[in-house]
């Protein structure tokens, strides 16, 4: 291992120390004030209200609609199309509220669909809510799981007091600036998927905002 590789997994172990705690507090700027907090995980909570299976199973529905159109789509790629995929991060990349280690695992039916994208040359950029802060521990953790960061869009100071479905549809609207067609969408909630900048999208369960 080099002195680079050294230092670069020193500084991700240093970040992730706080990565569950502050993903907890990245909740959309527009939400109502939360209750008093109290010392059990905000993870632990969220995830008792769903049952693991039933979530890998509706993800896996929704994802085997989503690998058909992304096959088809990709095959209909023409000369000089760039064509790009986004995702959410929190319970749609990764087992956010299920994953209570470091790093989290990968959401495996998405996990699934971006390798198939990103294999036949599509990029895959990440679009989250979560504070640039850990943006380095976050891209660790999802390239350590196996997906290929094209680019990773957290949210800066500004970013925070912004409603968080208009701090999305900016971020897609710059990746579409960079000159890629987004050709899917992919999120577990509302605030992932409007405003457009997208051909299709696909929305895995949040159960009415039970899994963050």
């Amino acid at each position: 291992m080099t002195r680079h590789h050294r230092s670069r997994l020193r500084r991700v172990s240093v970040a992730a120390v706080s990565v569950a705690a502050l993903v907890a507090l990245a909740g959309p700027a527009d939400a109502a004030p939360a209750a008093p907090a109290t010392t059990t995980a905000t993870a632990s909570s969220a995830a008792a209200a769903v049952d693991y299976a039933t979530w890998q199973k509706d993800c896996r529905a929704v994802m085997d609609q989503a690998l058909p159109y992304l096959k088809e789509r990709i095959a209909r790629t023409v000369p000089g199309e760039r064509q790009a995929i986004v995702l959410d991060v929190d319970n749609t990349s990764l087992e956010t509220d299920f994953g209570f280690s470091y790093p989290q695992p990968a959401n495996r039916p998405v996990l699934e669909a971006a390798r198939y994208a990103q294999e036949h040359g599509v990029a895959l950029f990440f679009v989250t809510a979560r504070p640039g802060i850990i943006a380095a521990p976050t891209e660790y953790n999802l390239e350590h799981v196996g997906y290929q960061v094209s680019g990773l869009h957290v949210r800066g100071f500004l970013d925070l007091f912004q409603n968080v479905a208009a701090y999305k549809t900016a971020q897609r609207a710059a990746i579409e600036a960079q000159g890629y067609t987004i050709i899917a969408n992919i999120g577990n909630s509302a605030t992932d998927l409007s405003g457009g900048h997208a051909e299709k999208t696909f929305k895995l369960p949040d159960y009415d905002g039970q899994l963050s």
